[in-house]
């Protein structure tokens, strides 16, 4: 009865630090309004993860069974919702130190993680490859909390940092533009991959 916590901690930093609907909303937020300004929302995506991890871990997959209908229609509704912020960022233009509005907040974080299908995958994967049978629910869910958020805290900072200084580099030149699509299919990519690929 216990949780592999070595094997996952390498599945957790491989997850955490691909390309994703979270990571690519880091990168692009840092790109268009800095990194100090970005820091509240990445603050958010790290702990809106747990927001599905202890639901998870005490009893939300025996519902799953029960109704898998509900699970496959929040799938795709959480899946739409992604590839409307992939539009919104295709159509941003950087612009640091300029009229940029806000920034997304805190709560704007939250919410991030309970709408990426990526994120319900690697969590349900987490549990379902690496906690053995019979371990209690609290040991299980606090494990693999502890682990995501560890790999959260080291990794999502370094995705809203690279965007913060690809802006300084390519703000206002022609590769702008190009650079935000590349974003944008990289976000629709990995939630297509997640939804028809069965990776995690």
């Amino acid at each position: 009865m216990s949780v592999a916590i070595l094997p996952l901690a390498v599945f957790a930093a491989s997850q955490v630090g691909t390309p994703g609907p979270a990571n690519m909303a880091l990168m692009a937020t840092g790109a268009r309004f800095g990194f100090r300004a970005a820091l509240p929302f990445v603050v958010g995506v790290a702990l809106g993860k747990q927001l599905i991890i202890w639901p998870i871990g005490f009893g939300l997959m025996e519902l799953a069974d029960r109704a898998p209908w509900i699970f496959e229609t929040l799938k795709y509704l959480s899946a739409a919702y992604i590839f409307w912020l992939a539009w919104k960022v295709a159509n941003l233009r950087l612009g640091q130190g300029k009229d940029t509005g806000t920034a997304p907040g805190f709560a704007a974080g939250l919410i991030v993680h309970p709408l990426n299908p990526k994120a319900w995958a690697m969590i349900v994967g987490s549990f379902t490859a690496f906690v053995t049978p019979g371990t209690p629910s609290l040991i299980a869910t606090a494990t693999i909390a502890g682990v995501l958020l560890a790999c959260q805290i080291i990794l999502h900072p370094l995705w809203t940092l690279a965007g913060d200084r690809i802006a300084k580099t390519v703000a206002g030149t022609r590769g702008e533009p190009y650079l935000m699509w590349i974003l944008a299919a990289l976000t629709v990519a990995s939630v297509l991959f997640v939804l028809f690929g069965g990776g995690t």
